[in-house]
């Protein structure tokens, strides 16, 4: 009796586990795709809030707005304040998703299901969220803003944080021991075409923006750069770090900013190749304005679901409940994301500065020093996971010849 119930068991809880296998598979796989319809959502916010800034004015001429929001300079809901209430609506709703979702940790619970589904509820309580600001008080919003600067500032961190942990993820595979294998020559010949660019990218930059020893501010900002380059590449060139192909990836990337940076200085500059225009009916600022979108969409989208590089201990053991990334944190980037947004279409600024052009983009002084300060910041972050790794492993040889020199002195 006993065996032949032993029998039947068996083959009944390997049915279950199957049905469980395929439960899970499921379960993942709609995860994995909710992350596409967060990220869609995201980028329609953003574009809501663009077609608000620019073009809100004109088509909802209506008292009702004035009587919620306030009269224009101080209150009004169209301009940097409508940016900055359809940013707090968004926030809003990204930190409900966060509250809800941060200590979600299998696919069975009922917080995965929240995360993954109820699509109409979630798309309910969106319109709320972001019709909710608008009925609030300018000074609020003012404040809201004082916090998005902050906000957005470590929404840049956490994205220096992803970009430098993918580099050195490109290095460590092309760049581990390849002896046995030729993709030690193909990465050191990719380091080299990084470097090459990099130096032709500071050339044009020296050529184009600025032309003349007047200039004076522009070559700061490229010869800051060079600066910090070289300083990385004599890091790496030691014995104990070895990170070529990344700090060749780094310095392309710093060049970028740079780049961006000056690209962001006010149009009457007299050192920028632009011409001085409304810059509303050029189809180039058009597409250079779309596509500055979508790259900080994709930026948000990528640092959300890289909650890896950002914990100190790595978890090894994926087990197939496990929630394929964490929700708690991608909801977290996505609400710094949405103060980052509205910084760069109000280019860092908030009321007492005239509004940005249409169809511009992190355009003026304030955001040409943000992105040089951000320069900055990812050559540290960068030198730091350089020099960290080899630090620990100095420690720990340290740590190993601590008892050997105490038994050595033991023994007469």
């Amino acid at each position: 009796m006993s065996a032949g119930t032993d029998g039947e068991e068996a083959p009944i809880a390997t049915v279950k586990c199957r049905s469980n296998t395929l439960e899970y598979s499921a379960e993942r796989r709609k995860s994995l795709r909710s992350r596409y319809v967060y990220g869609f959502i995201f980028f329609l916010m953003n574009l809501t809030t663009w077609f608000i800034r620019d073009y809100g004015h004109n088509v909802f001429q209506n008292e009702l707005f004035v009587r919620f929001c306030g009269p224009a300079p101080g209150g009004g809901c169209f301009h940097k304040m409508g940016v900055l209430r359809l940013s707090l609506g968004c926030f809003i709703f990204f930190l409900l998703m966060f509250l809800t979702t941060c200590q979600t940790s299998k696919l069975q619970e009922a917080r995965n299901t929240w995360h993954s589904n109820w699509w109409l509820f979630k798309f309910v309580l969106l319109i709320i969220t972001l019709v909710l600001p608008f009925f609030c008080p300018p000074s609020l919003i003012h404040l809201y803003g004082e916090l998005a600067r902050v906000g957005a500032g470590v929404f840049l961190l956490l994205q220096l944080v992803s970009v430098i942990q993918f580099m050195t993820m490109v290095n460590n595979y092309w760049m581990s021991d390849a002896t046995l294998n030729g993709s030690c020559c193909l990465g050191l010949f990719m380091s080299i075409v990084f470097y090459i660019g990099s130096v032709c990218g500071i050339a044009l930059m020296y050529l184009l923006y600025a032309p003349t020893l007047s200039c004076t501010i522009n070559i700061f900002f490229i010869s800051w750069t060079v600066i910090l380059i070289i300083a990385m590449t004599v890091l790496t060139i030691h014995s104990k770090v070895r990170c070529l192909l990344s700090s060749g990836i780094m310095a392309s990337y710093i060049v970028y900013l740079c780049w961006s940076a000056i690209r962001s200085e006010p149009k009457n500059n007299k050192c920028s190749p632009k011409h001085d225009g409304s810059g509303d009916g050029d189809w180039t600022t058009v597409l250079a304005f779309l596509i500055a979108i979508c790259a900080v969409v994709m930026a948000t989208f990528s640092t959300g679901i890289d909650s890896q590089s950002f914990q100190f201990q790595k978890e090894e053991v994926q087990h197939e409940e496990d929630i394929p990334y964490k929700y708690g944190f991608f909801h977290l980037v996505f609400s710094l994301g949405s103060m980052y947004f509205a910084m760069l279409f109000i280019s860092w600024q908030l009321l007492d500065h005239p509004a940005a052009k249409r169809w511009s983009i992190d355009v003026g002084s304030t955001s040409t020093w943000v992105k040089i300060i951000n320069v900055s910041f990812a050559a540290i972050i960068y030198v730091w996971k350089l020099i960290l790794p080899v630090t620990r492993q100095n420690k720990v040889m340290s740590d190993q010849d601590k008892p050997m020199n105490n038994s050595t002195n033991i023994i007469p």
